[in-house]
C-alpha cells in the first residue's frame, strides 16, 4: 500500500516506524522545514528515492499515496485533512482530529461521500493493558459502573513550547487537555459507554505565562448511563512527568491502569475471578522509551486492514470527533461558569481566545 507521511516533527518517528513495520510502501515525506525531513530520513535510513515535499499538495498530485498520515500541528489537520480525502487517500490524523467541531464533522462526512476511511491517531487503545480492560468492559464483567478517574500528571516547559511558537495556541493547537491530556479523555469517555449527559470543568493558566491556553483542567463529567468521571490534567508537574492513570470502579470489578502512558495494569479485582490478578498485572504491562508508547504500529495495522476490508478503523473519525467534543465542552463549561450539555454545537478552540488575558 501507497503512504506518505505529511509532518515530520516530534510524533513523525512513531508513524514512520509503524509505517516501515507494516510494510507500507513509503513514497514521500513533506514538511515545510526541509531540515526535518533530512534528520528523520537519516533516523531511519530512509532511500533518497522517497521524495521530499514542502508543498503537501503537490506531493498528492505527484505521488497519489493511498494512505496518508497527517502529523502537522493541530490547526491545520482540518484543511490538510479534507485535501488529502478529496485527492481519495485514505488518513491518519494525528489527535486531536481537529480544532472545531465543524471541521471535523466535514472530515467525516467528506471522507463517507468519497469512500476512504479516516482514523483518529488514540494509540493508547491499543495498549496491551487497555485492551485487557476493554476486553473486560465488553465482556460486562464490571457489572453496573459507578464512575472512573483519569489523571494526567506530566510536565512541560519553556524548551518544550519554544521549539515550536504553535504549542498552546488557540489557533493552532488548545492547552494541556487538548494536547497532553485528549488520549486519556478518549479512553475514560470509550470505557463509560462514549454517551456523555453533562460536564462542568475549571481551567486555568497556573505555571506557564508565555502560552494562551491552560495548564491545568479539572472536570466532572455525568454520562447518560448514570456514571460518572472525573478528569484531572496538568503539565506542571515538578520536574519531570509523573503519570498517566485510569482508574475504573464498577459495581464488580475495579482496575488500574498507570505507567507513563496507561500502559501497565496495577490493579486487577473482579468478583467473577475468571483470571488471576496477579498474572493480568505481569503479562498485560508494557514499558515503553516515551509516553507516546507502542500502539502506532497495531493502530497502523488495523487501518490496513479496515482499508482492504471496507470496514471502519478501530478508531474513526468519530471517536476522534468525540474525544475532541468532551474537551471542548470542559473548555465552554471552564468559561461560562456552567454545566454544558452535549452533543455541543460547533464550538472550536478559537471561541476561548483571551480567556486567561
Amino acid at each position: 500500500m501507497k503512504y506518505a507521511l505529511i509532518g515530520c516533527g516530534r510524533i513523525s518517528p512513531n508513524h514512520i516506524a509503524a509505517a516501515l513495520a507494516n510494510n507500507l510502501e513509503i513514497l514521500a515525506i513533506c514538511d515545510i522545514e526541509p531540515d526535518c525531513m533530512e534528520e528523520k530520513a537519516l533516523k531511519f535510513e530512509l532511500s533518497n528515492d522517497i521524495k521530499r515535499y514542502t508543498d503537501y499538495r503537490e506531493m498528492l498530485e505527484k505521488e497519489k499515496p493511498e494512505l496518508v498520515a497527517i502529523a502537522t500541528e493541530s490547526g491545520k489537520h482540518a484543511t490538510i485533512a479534507l485535501d488529502c480525502i478529496e485527492a481519495g487517500c485514505n488518513i491518519i490524523v494525528e489527535k486531536p482530529i481537529a480544532l472545531s467541531i465543524e471541521d471535523a464533522t466535514n472530515i467525516i462526512e467528506a471522507a463517507r461521500k468519497k469512500g476512504v476511511k479516516v482514523c483518529a491517531n488514540h494509540q493508547n487503545r491499543f495498549n496491551k493493558s487497555i485492551k485487557k480492560i476493554r476486553d473486560a468492559y465488553e465482556k460486562k464483567r464490571f457489572g453496573k459502573l459507578f464512575y472512573a478517574t483519569a489523571h494526567i500528571r506530566w510536565n512541560r516547559n519553556w524548551e518544550y513550547y519554544s521549539r515550536a511558537k504553535w504549542r498552546g495556541t488557540w489557533e493552532q493547537d488548545g492547552g494541556a487537555l487538548m494536547n497532553q491530556c485528549i488520549h486519556n479523555i478518549d479512553l475514560l469517555r470509550w470505557m463509560m459507554g462514549d454517551e456523555v449527559d453533562e460536564v462542568f470543568a475549571y481551567t486555568d493558566k497556573l505555571n506557564h505565562e508565555y502560552i494562551d491556553a491552560e495548564d491545568l483542567g479539572i472536570a466532572l463529567i455525568k454520562f447518560k448511563n448514570g456514571a460518572y468521571g472525573i478528569v484531572e490534567g496538568t503539565t506542571d508537574i515538578y520536574p519531570k512527568n509523573l503519570e498517566e492513570t485510569l482508574y475504573i470502579f464498577g459495581e464488580k470489578g475495579t482496575i488500574k491502569a498507570g505507567g507513563q502512558s496507561v500502559n501497565q495494569i496495577e490493579v486487577w479485582n473482579f468478583a467473577d475471578e475468571l483470571d488471576d490478578s496477579r498474572e493480568v498485572i505481569q503479562n498485560y504491562s508494557e514499558n515503553p522509551p516515551n509516553v507516546y508508547g507502542f500502539g502506532h504500529t497495531p493502530l497502523y495495522a488495523d487501518v490496513i486492514d479496515a482499508i482492504e476490508n471496507d470496514r471502519e478503523p478501530l478508531v474513526s473519525g468519530e471517536d476522534g470527533k468525540r474525544a475532541l467534543e468532551l474537551v471542548l465542552a470542559i473548555y465552554q463549561s471552564a468559561a461560562t461558569g456552567k454545566p454544558v450539555k452535549l452533543p455541543l454545537g460547533n464550538v472550536r478552540t478559537l471561541d476561548f481566545k483571551g480567556r486567561f488575558d
